[in-house]
């Protein structure tokens, strides 16, 4: 064969086996990936959870394809973002925040959900119950909400000196009354009056820090949301420039230069949920995967924060602190 038409021949091979590859990379199971927050804010989350895919024997590229779509705290965006997925024919939907995971609900009752939600997922009718979910849904409850109470307390202990404290709360949430409601009974029990600051959109942060300074308020409590987290930078640059001391949901917004954060630790329920996607894709049905209930919390500081604002953390906190940034 003389070496012209024996080049020709491999030529044609490698041409023949481009579309072989690309039905084969078509044919990896897909992942949907929505999410009620942005990337920017968390990207870490989204490594987490590509960890625990491949815990779960899963590396994306090679043996699963992950199609991402981030609503940036506009839960408006979400309802068409699920639809899209489901045309992409994926195999499972990572519904990331409480917004993503009922808009996910609402659009198919046939193809496996895994969420992570700061919502009670049986108040939100997610599931049916947390150690049998039923149907198609199942995923990680990571206590947002609930530990609100507990941020207050500690907010307390590092500005005991405030007369009120503002909550700013994004009204537009399926559990805004009960989150509002658990604040009102916090502060009842700790004697402390508190004001309910609303915040949905861009257009009212400015404006409820501007309320916030009218009402003369000592400390701020950041209510969990997707929304404000995907307004970290905006919010810590807010309580800065008013100079009010606030306690967050996430280590992020402490490391952006927030006082203080207490929380569920996301990266590590983002990756239970890569585990429990991995399971799924291997045959397990969601309904019969218990939710799994969040045990890592952390409480982190931010002392320079701290020197800023002229306050002295207690000893007790820097003791129990999970990570204190210098």
């Amino acid at each position: 064969m003389r070496r012209r038409e024996f080049i020709a021949l491999i030529g044609g091979a490698v041409v023949a086996a481009r579309p072989f590859a690309a039905c084969a990379q078509q044919a990896l199971p897909v992942v949907g990936f929505a999410n009620s927050g942005s990337v920017q804010t968390l990207a870490l989350m989204a490594a987490a959870y590509r960890k625990g895919l491949e815990e779960a024997g899963f590396v994306e590229g090679k043996n699963v394809l992950i199609e991402s779509r981030w609503a940036d705290g506009q839960y408006d965006r979400l309802p068409g973002f699920i639809p899209d997925l489901i045309k992409s024919k994926v195999a499972v939907i990572m519904a990331g925040g409480p917004p993503a995971a009922l808009a996910a609900k609402a659009a198919t009752s046939t193809i496996p959900i895994v969420f992570t939600t700061g919502d009670d997922p049986v108040q939100t009718g997610l599931v049916a119950s947390l150690g049998r979910p039923g149907g198609n849904v199942t995923g990680v409850h990571v206590l947002f909400t609930e530990l609100e109470s507990k941020k207050l307390g500690l907010l307390r202990d590092v500005v005991p000196q405030a007369d009120v404290v503002a909550a700013l709360v994004n009204q537009t949430r399926p559990v805004a009354g009960s989150q509002t409601a658990e604040l009102q009974a916090a502060a009842q029990k700790f004697g402390q009056r508190i004001q309910i600051i609303p915040a949905a959109t861009d257009q009212d942060l400015e404006p409820a820090f501007a309320s916030m300074a009218q009402l003369k308020v000592g400390a701020l409590l950041v209510g969990a949301d997707p929304f404000f987290n995907s307004r970290r930078d905006q919010i810590v640059s807010l309580a800065a420039r008013h100079r009010i001391p606030a306690i967050y949901e996430q280590r992020s917004f402490v490391a952006a230069g927030g006082l203080m954060s207490y929380g569920t630790n996301l990266a590590d329920a983002y990756r239970q949920a890569g585990i429990y996607t991995g399971r799924i894709l291997k045959g397990e049905k969601p309904g019969d995967m218990p939710v799994v209930q969040a045990t890592k919390f952390e409480l982190v500081l931010n002392l320079k924060t701290a020197k800023a604002l002229s306050l002295t953390i207690p000893s007790g906190l820097l003791t129990i602190a999970d990570e204190i940034i210098e």
